[in-house]
């Protein structure tokens, strides 16, 4: 029996489709094991008390009414806040500032470029050690070239006065290379012409950059801007790696209680209080934070851009 043309080609696309099938299968049954499965269980666990062993049970919104009266997890808050409020903007004006200064025409600008940008591929377990070594109170390098100029160094990690700041400023020093690679990419889409017809009206290096550079940029600000916020508020593996533990001050130690951030307290309700249910409610809160943050910033980059 022949078959009509229609009718091969409609075989050959459900041959084509079956394949498309079995070739994305894997990544659509890992996301759904690995990312599926574990949202719609933490949902469920935020709504139960359960250490993991025992029986799980069913206690409503009980979770997110502690929230409320839990100071420990309040503070957690409002250290994630501090953290962001300082990290983000800092770290984008960096990056707006080296962005601009690579993507002039320097010698050795490839060389520049791959040093900035070698912290966002750099494991965080190597860059925690190096700069446990330099952060070190007795032979740590800051403390030495402190004391070159007669400067008594503080114990940058040891005491928790100074711990936050200085996981902050690692923070700002690691993000500045990935953004500066979306923001070279926003400059290089700037046409030159811009720049020289206003070199010929006689307007300055800064208000180039003010009138033609911030205003051209701002979709691939806005894009780094987002992104880091969300980076900001699931801050953990620096504070992980970098917060000693220790005796005292309350649960986990001085030093946990001056830099525990959200994602940190999950963790510790999760995995080392075993409060897992209680945990899964501090997600869920901290996934509405941002979604709602999110939302903002794109409401107001819309009423922006309309404007402009």
């Amino acid at each position: 029996m022949m078959l009509t043309g229609s009718a091969v080609k409609s075989a050959l696309r459900t041959r084509e489709m079956l394949w498309g099938y079995f070739f994305i299968a894997p990544v659509v049954i890992g996301l759904f094991i690995f990312v599926v499965i574990p949202i719609i269980a933490s949902l469920v666990l935020s709504f139960s008390s359960w250490d993991g062993s025992s029986n799980m049970n069913f206690i409503g919104l009980d979770n997110f009414v502690k929230m409320f009266s839990d100071q420990v997890y309040l503070k957690a808050l409002r250290t994630t806040t501090v953290y962001t409020a300082i990290t983000v903007p800092a770290t984008i004006i960096l990056s707006v500032m080296v962005a601009v200064m690579l993507n002039r025409q320097i010698r050795g600008r490839d060389v520049y470029r791959l040093i900035f940008f070698l912290p966002s591929v750099t494991m965080p377990v190597a860059i925690a050690v190096v700069w446990k070594w330099m952060y070190n109170g007795s032979n740590g390098l800051i403390n030495y070239l402190l004391s070159l100029v007669g400067i008594d160094g503080p114990g940058w990690i040891t005491d928790e006065r100074f711990i936050l700041t200085s996981i902050m400023i690692i923070a700002i020093w690691g993000g500045i290379g990935y953004n500066m690679i979306i923001l070279l990419s926003g400059l290089q889409g700037i046409p030159d012409t811009y720049y020289e017809a206003a070199s010929l009206d006689g307007a300055t290096s800064w208000s180039r950059f003010a009138n033609i550079t911030v205003p051209l940029l701002t979709p691939a600000i806005f894009f780094v801007l987002v992104t880091s916020l969300i980076g900001a508020f699931q801050v953990f593996d620096l504070v992980f790696m970098l917060t000693p533990v220790t005796s005292g001050g309350g649960a986990g130690g001085v030093l946990q209680d001056a830099t525990r951030t959200a994602v940190f307290s999950i963790y510790q309700n999760g995995f080392t209080w075993f409060k897992i249910g209680y945990a899964s409610a501090q997600a869920w809160v901290l996934f509405v934070i941002i979604f709602l943050i999110t939302m903002l910033q794109m409401y107001l980059q819309k009423r922006w851009v309309h404007y402009e």
